[in-house]
């Protein structure tokens, strides 16, 4: 497969969390010819690979499918749209973007901004979230009504880009980055006899608490689960000792609330394939869907593996090609070995 492009493609479908319909299908269309059986429940897309046998091992790969966005929660008499956030949405971004509405037809608008010659030099006042307003060009309530209701979801008008090099910026890659290494960590094991019972899960409502990965863990029951997201790279701002590094490998995850067992194991396997990566140390909880595989109903040794990944939460995130490439490698070999 081509990797970029597939990245390309799962970042820029729909999904919202809560609404995240169009992605599941870009990542089923994506997956099945690399699996035994796809299906999909509660919005959560689950492939299995190969012979699952009673007695094996289960383990479970997980990347999320959802993204941040906004909500109409108002049309205002001349027909703006009120808005609130779904998910961790940062409104210091939001002045002056453009956005994609999904109303009975997928719209366009802009996100309202003042102009700094009126802005009476306040121009570094954060709007709050209910003095947001979307235009979408309609003149009054009624007009607006037509088209938009409360309750439609609303996200950036930002496509991926290819930057210099492997790397590429978008909305999505958190964490469709992460679904696109899944995809490819079944690839590399086509054909392979496995010994333990592989599932792959494309989860939703990760931006909202998880909630996806959640219901499938009690449905799942994994002995193993290991999240796959995105997680800081280093940039100009920030402290080294908190972020990956872009083109470094894959951060494997160490926390309390991780199996350490599994950490070791993925260290391990990374150093005896001679695959770069680097190490997340988490003191508390990972924010990720690790945090609900390790309490599910049997309670799994979770862990996380976690891609670089600058500007979360923007539009313009960036990754690095190659990253992707290497956690695919990584999770492909740990697989191998698992069982």
């Amino acid at each position: 497969m081509n990797l970029k492009d597939l990245v390309m493609t799962l970042a820029d479908a729909d999904g919202i969390s809560g609404s995240e319909q169009s992605a599941a299908e870009a990542v089923r269309q994506a997956v099945a010819p690399f699996a035994s059986e796809v299906s999909v429940s509660s919005g959560n897309v689950i492939a299995r690979i190969g012979t699952h046998i009673d007695g094996k091992p289960n383990l479970l790969l997980d990347a999320h499918i959802d993204q941040i966005g906004m909500i109409v929660t108002d049309i205002t008499e001349d027909g703006f749209l009120r808005v609130d956030r779904v998910g961790g949405l940062d409104r210091r971004l939001l002045p002056a973007q453009k956005v994609l509405v999904f109303g009975k037809e997928k719209l366009s608008g802009v996100i309202s901004a003042i102009p700094p010659h009126l802005s009476g030099g306040d121009e570094k006042k954060v709007p709050q979230m209910n003095e947001i307003a979307i235009d979408i060009g309609c003149t009054s309530r009624e007009e607006a009504e037509k088209i938009v209701a409360r309750g439609d979801v609303i996200r950036f008008a930002t496509y991926c880009a290819p930057l210099l090099g492997d790397r590429i910026t978008g909305a999505a890659l958190d964490d469709r980055c992460g679904a696109a290494a899944l995809i490819r960590t079944a690839e590399l094991l086509s054909g392979a006899e496995l010994n333990c019972n592989l599932t792959l899960l494309f989860s939703t409502q990760e931006e909202l608490g998880e909630r996806g990965a959640q219901i499938a863990a009690f449905a799942l029951r994994p002995d193993i689960a290991i999240a796959v997201d995105v997680s800081f790279a280093l940039t100009a701002d920030e402290t080294p000792a908190d972020c990956g590094e872009l083109e470094k490998g894959a951060m494997i995850g160490i926390s309390p609330t991780l199996s350490r067992s599994v950490s070791n194991a993925l260290i391990q396997t990374a150093r005896e394939e001679n695959l770069p990566y680097q190490i997340e140390v988490m003191a508390e909880l990972t924010s990720t869907n690790a945090d609900r595989f390790s309490v599910n109903a049997c309670g799994a040794e979770a862990c996380t593996v976690s891609i670089p990944l600058r500007y979360m939460h923007t539009p313009v995130e960036v990754i690095s090609v190659k990253d992707v490439e290497n956690t695919a490698a990584l999770l492909a070999a740990y697989v191998r070995r698992c069982g």
